[in-house]
């Protein structure tokens, strides 16, 4: 997730925000935009990653898999949409899914940092859900071909359960979910990553 502190990284952003209004955190940086929103260039890196990865000679391309929780499992679920280099995706309580929603119905960071934006310019909301539909996990979700397993968490009010469906509902490879009827945001963490385990012996035997 983002800290809600915009720090900078080992090489600087050539599109910094602007915005003088601007709050803090990366999901409200170049929100105005589409070309300059943060989130378009990490998806391009995460694009990019897989690409290198898969020429390097100690690994098998047939054989990559693509996995986060949080904004990890977004990234992981962008990445396997816009890649075809993976085989499978293992996609954990995913942000950056179903904006629209997500927006209106968490009233926690990194949501809750678009929504204080949208608090106080009221005039941009067409704009920012413009651009955020770029970016939307449950939108990119039907370009995805490779299997997946995506985890929800029923309790999770941070990436609520709704989202998550959104963009698994959509997902165009073949898929399936383990859910968590009693769990927030932390997911099935050791539970589920036995299960990613099995889910990965019988993908990659």
């Amino acid at each position: 997730m983002t800290t809600g502190t915009n720090t900078p990284g080992a090489t600087p952003d050539p599109h910094h925000s602007s915005l003088s209004n601007a709050v803090p955190g990366q999901t409200t940086e170049g929100i105005l935009d589409p070309e300059r929103y943060y989130y378009r260039r990490v998806y391009v890196d995460a694009v990019r990653a897989i690409t290198a990865v898969a020429e390097s000679v100690h690994v098998d391309p047939a054989r990559i898999v693509v996995a986060g929780g949080s904004q990890g499992g977004g990234l992981a679920l962008a990445a396997a949409s816009l890649s075809d280099v993976p085989v499978g995706a293992l996609i954990d309580v995913p942000f950056l899914c179903h904006f629209g929603r997500a927006i209106t119905v968490s009233d926690r960071d990194p949501y809750r940092e678009i929504s204080r934006y949208l608090s106080v310019n009221r005039d941009h909301a067409e704009r920012i859900l413009r651009t955020l539909s770029h970016v939307d996990g449950a939108s990119l979700a039907s370009r995805a071909t490779a299997s997946a397993l995506f985890s929800v968490a029923l309790m999770d009010a941070t990436c609520p359960p709704s989202t998550v469906y959104a963009a698994y509902n959509r997902y165009g490879g073949p898929k399936s979910m383990a859910v968590y009827p009693f769990n927030d945001h932390e997911g099935g963490q050791e539970f589920h990553q036995v299960e990613k385990y099995r889910w990965l012996a019988r993908l990659l035997r």
